[in-house]
């Protein structure tokens, strides 16, 4: 009895939960592909551009190597957050705390596109166990109803709903996994670039705040 049979002898509830499973599966591993290319790309450009910004001799010739440098704009979002403000409540205070106040802004946009997908990850990884488990409640209530059904009981009886347990139990844990293994190594990941643009936002907060 191969998979796509069990699945066919299975009722509703039990297609819908291998549908779902199959659902957070293509999704997860749109989201490992993704961030993989994404997190290697912006890793090279963070490094790449701000090595160029403290090699430049201006910081509008920084802003020019940045604009040809990067593929993915994360170091010139922080230059660009410290041009002064022109107005409102936001010009308020010395040049530190009007820096500060910018380039805090901008870490936070920087952090959301950078965790972007770790949310799906985590949900998978933590949900999919509990929605196999349910495909395999439901194949061992089955399996029981078939015993108590009254007559002859066959192997044929129970093989088809223990079979589906078996398989959502293993479902489950395969949709799972990768999204665990993944969510956790991208998660230092991130936490790595975050800290290097962290800690070029405060240098450039040290250089440019006592300029007019």
């Amino acid at each position: 009895m191969d998979l796509l049979q069990i699945l066919r002898q299975g009722d509703a509830l039990t297609q819908g939960v291998a549908l779902l499973m199959l659902v957070m599966s293509v999704a997860s591993w749109v989201v490992i592909l993704w961030k993989l290319w994404f997190l290697r790309r912006v890793g090279a450009d963070i490094l790449a551009g701000v090595s160029a910004f403290w090699q430049a001799a201006s910081v509008a010739e920084a802003r020019a190597r940045l604009a040809d440098l990067e593929r993915e704009p994360l170091v010139s979002c922080l230059v660009d957050a410290t041009e002064p403000p022109t107005g409102g409540l936001a010009a308020g205070g010395d040049r530190a705390q009007q820096l500060t106040r910018s380039l805090r802004d901008a870490l936070h946009g920087l952090t959301d596109r950078l965790q972007f997908g770790q949310v799906l990850l985590a949900t998978v990884g933590s949900t999919a166990p509990f929605v196999g488990l349910l495909g395999t409640v439901w194949g061992i209530y089955h399996a029981l109803a078939g015993l108590t059904g009254g007559g002859q009981v066959t192997l044929d009886q129970v093989a088809g709903p223990v079979g589906e347990a078996l398989v959502m139990t293993a479902a489950g844990l395969a949709v799972a996994l990768p999204a665990v293994l993944a969510y956790n190594v991208f998660n230092r990941r991130v936490a790595r670039l975050e800290a290097t643009l962290e800690g070029f936002a405060f240098d450039l907060r040290d250089l440019l705040a006592g300029k007019s």
